[in-house]
């Protein structure tokens, strides 16, 4: 049984709120009380979860956003002030992956976009929500790292470079910013059984089996356990945890 917060009176922002992990952590934060700002760059997905979202009675705003447009990043977390008044929380989801490919084959276009994405939109979306906790004096974030943030794999080169940085980027910003009130931690998800990765496995970019077999585990994950450490990391409960990558793989990265 996952455990359950009282974040009534919060308002948290999800990125990538469309699906998969973003998906379940925003409907955690709603169904814990909290006011939610979904984003996503898919507005039919944005305007599904956020009709189902407010259907169940949920205190939620819908904001199309890309996260590799410092810009439209700027102009969610705006909406969110404008909207709720504050920003308590944020889960800085977005994420998208890129075939397997020769180190010396891959193309400059896919690093480029990958990490316009995976780490520089982390960047974007950290900067302006570290901006308004600034000014509240509060706050925690998570930001979504990978257990590619924390190995290497062939074929990953790009992928597991931006997820690195990502680590990077929560360590030094958290050593920054505890003193001001405001925790920022980081989540590393193994593999997930998410649209994206289902996705991989259809196109055969990703062995399925392998995946479960290398997950001591001897399972995918489900984008629910990675939404309990997403909010856990935002409670009173991790209080003391700051600058962490937290591995939530299944034990890929303990052995």
């Amino acid at each position: 049984m996952n455990p359950t917060y009282d974040f009534t009176g919060q308002v948290a922002l999800v990125t990538g709120a469309g699906s998969g992990m973003g998906l379940a952590t925003a409907r955690a934060f709603a169904e814990s009380g909290a006011a939610v700002v979904l984003t996503d760059i898919n507005p039919d997905a944005l305007r599904t979860v956020t009709a189902e979202l407010t259907g169940a009675g949920h205190r939620v705003l819908g904001v199309p956003c890309d996260v590799a447009d410092e810009a439209s990043v700027a102009a969610a977390v705006h909406a969110t002030v404008e909207q709720f008044g504050r920003l308590d929380m944020a889960f800085n989801n977005a994420g998208i992956q890129a075939p397997p490919s020769d180190a010396a084959d891959e193309s400059a276009d896919v690093f480029d976009r990958v990490n316009a994405i995976n780490l520089r939109g982390v960047w974007a979306c950290m900067k302006h929500e570290l901006a308004q906790m600034r000014a509240q004096g509060s706050g925690a974030i998570v930001n979504c790292s990978s257990l590619g943030g924390l190995v290497g794999l062939p074929g990953r080169a790009a992928y597991h470079a931006g997820k690195h940085g990502v680590i990077g980027l929560t360590r030094s910003a958290a050593l920054e910013y505890a003193p001001r009130g405001i925790r920022i931690n980081a989540v590393c998800p193994g593999t997930i059984a998410t649209p994206m990765v289902t996705d991989m496995i259809d196109k055969g970019e990703l062995d399925r089996d392998e995946a479960i077999a290398n997950q001591p585990i001897n399972r995918l994950g489900e984008p629910e356990e990675i939404a309990a450490a997403v909010l856990w990391l935002c409670s009173s409960g991790a209080s003391f945890v700051v600058g962490v990558a937290l591995p939530v793989d299944g034990g890929y990265t303990a052995r």
